[in-house]
């Protein structure tokens, strides 16, 4: 375990970097190529409910699409932890002006009972990770959160990540659900299970590299 923690840390602390290290205006060219992929997406289309993360300054924004959902009358949903747990529970929002600075520090909406959206309710979740590999698997910051989340919900998943943030492929739980699709600035990827080959790659780098 301690070996596994150490790679997650090292991931975690590479991408991290990267996204800091972007130039503001690099920034703003990946975050509208992501923008423009999500939004020409059929699944986006068709959902009449969005849950999406809102956006720290080193992820790929979604404070846009959250905006441009709204005024296109779908609804949208975002999350808020819940205190003392690791759960997290969606709630619709009519604007982002409902926001206030939460657990982390990250905007979060009131806990109105009258909008809280359960996981069985599905619609389209966009999934938010420091780092994505090309089936699906994530690695969040390591807080659990969304893992708890996606377990019971019944929706279309949707990953997006900046490309130099996917990896061939990452360690992963029994329990882990990957996501449906994966968008990147540069590509829109439907994941697939891994091959009984890469399932043995994926064994191999657990046992030799943590």
């Amino acid at each position: 375990m301690k070996d596994i923690r150490e790679y997650k840390t090292n991931l975690r602390q590479r991408y991290r970097a990267y996204r800091v290290k972007l130039t503001a205006d690099e920034k703003s060219r990946l975050d509208e190529d992501v923008f423009q992929r999500i939004t020409r997406l059929n699944q986006y289309a068709t959902a009449e409910l969005l849950l999406v993360y809102v956006s720290t300054p080193i992820e790929v924004d979604t404070r846009r699409l959250i905006e441009y959902a709204l005024s296109q009358g779908k609804r949208v949903a975002v999350p808020r932890c819940v205190p003392n747990t690791r759960r997290m529970e969606f709630f619709e929002i009519r604007s982002l002006a409902e926001l206030s600075p939460g657990t982390f520090g990250v905007d979060e909406p009131q806990p109105d009972p009258e909008r809280l959206v359960p996981p069985e309710a599905g619609g389209l979740c966009i999934v938010p990770a420091l780092c994505y590999d090309e089936y699906g698997y994530r690695l969040g910051y390591g807080k659990g959160y969304y893992d708890r989340f996606l377990s019971g919900f019944h929706g279309v998943t949707v990953g997006i990540c900046y490309s130099a943030c996917v990896r061939r492929s990452l360690i992963h739980g029994r329990y882990d659900r990957p996501v449906e699709l994966l968008i990147t600035e540069r590509y829109i990827k439907r994941t697939v299970p891994p091959t009984g080959k890469e399932k043995f790659r994926n064994r191999w780098e657990k046992n030799h590299h943590g």
